[in-house]
């Protein structure tokens, strides 16, 4: 890698606590420890197809930690390799990655700070192999991303699931035989469902994607919980229970599947069920999604994001292109962008880590 004098960073795809902590991190040390010139670009790859460079100096930089969301803006629907254009000018998917980099080589950027999940980076594995210069920032609050142990966000997410568990908790305890229904991310990986669950000795049933479950089993076992207890609280990771509903068959705007809601379908089978048993239930759900996403990240969080982008500046430095800043076991790793994203951490069903989410609810084994 040639020397660095001048530098991008951009955010990609959903909102995740920690975007405003790693953009701070990385421009800090470039302005102050190495001279880089630092240029933002506004709404994730769509800044760079249609261009949209905006100078950061300290200032801008400053204070951004208690912010949550991203300064810069983001999106998920401008892929450079399957572009439509969004004002509508054209439907037709078209790659535009030659605009792309001949944006990047006008403004003189030495080198492209990107931070972003599974749809960001693939796109970086493919702009790094056409000569642009890529370091990658991991962003993933389901802490699902394969290539590290751990993802910035996470944490923030676990520890702001408590507020809407412990509501749920007090709405179930509050009425006859009431049940508190919360929904958490979690598309295809129940990390912040079952980290939650742990984190509070309140809830009675966990469900996530790995643990496929009949509603027959789980409305029994619901029934039996009420009947001795009086009260239940149900924490659902959002890719839970896709199996047993009708698919929406569309796609979001980074081609993911668009997933059926199972909150309001749990929602709708427990209050069918319980009316069918003429038993009384007073049932309160609960979907904090969009609040704990787009908040600031937490103290812990703060600090891994600052040690997260002062590394991606010291790879960037060092000459590294073609990869993204990982951590392993405490320490901080360089793995190639198409290596991290190529798997997804999921949970073991039949693990250790499940058996232990198990014995805190108190839920049968075995719902399937």
């Amino acid at each position: 890698m040639s020397k660095i004098k001048r530098i991008g960073i951009m955010t990609g795809g959903g909102d995740c606590p920690g975007l405003n902590a790693v953009i701070r991190a990385v421009a800090k040390r470039a302005l102050f420890e190495h001279g880089w010139e630092v240029f933002g670009i506004e709404d994730g790859y769509e800044g760079l197809i249609r261009p949209r460079f905006r100078k950061l100096e300290a200032a801008d930089v400053s204070g951004i930690l208690t912010i949550g969301g991203t300064i810069l803006g983001t999106s998920n629907k401008s892929d450079p390799y399957a572009y439509v254009d969004p004002r509508g000018a054209s439907t037709v998917k078209k790659d535009v990655s030659r605009r792309v980099i001949r944006n990047v080589r006008e403004k003189g950027l030495d080198a492209l700070f990107l931070i972003g999940g599974d749809g960001t980076m693939a796109s970086a594995v493919r702009l790094s192999r056409a000569g642009l210069k890529i370091v990658g920032v991991p962003k993933t609050i389901d802490n699902d991303l394969g290539g590290t142990d751990v993802t910035f966000g996470f944490d923030t997410a676990v520890s702001e699931s408590r507020t809407a568990i412990d509501s749920a908790h007090a709405e179930a305890l509050g009425a006859r035989n009431g049940v508190g229904l919360v929904k958490l991310m979690g598309r295809e990986s129940g990390f912040i469902a079952a980290y939650a669950t742990m984190a509070n000795s309140d809830v009675n049933f966990c469900l996530i994607p790995e643990a496929p479950f009949t509603l027959e089993s789980f409305l029994k076992a619901l029934k039996e919980r009420l009947k001795s207890r009086g009260h239940a609280v149900i924490v659902a990771g959002e890719g839970a229970g896709q199996n047993l509903m009708q698919g929406t068959g569309a796609r979001d705007a980074s081609g993911n599947i668009k997933f059926s809601d199972i909150g309001l379908f749990l929602k709708d089978q427990i209050n069918g069920y319980f009316k069918k048993e003429g038993m009384e239930l007073n049932l309160k759900y609960i979907d904090p999604s969009y609040t704990i996403r787009s908040l600031p990240a937490n103290p812990r969080d703060s600090a891994f994001c600052l040690l997260l982008g002062r590394n991606a500046v010291h790879a960037g430095m060092s000459g590294r292109t073609g990869m993204v800043v990982a951590n392993w076991k405490g320490e901080f790793t360089h793995v190639p962008i198409h290596l991290a994203v190529s798997s997804r951490k999921k949970i073991d069903p039949s693990g250790r880590f499940w058996s232990t989410v198990l014995s805190c609810t108190g839920q049968p084994m075995e719902m399937g």
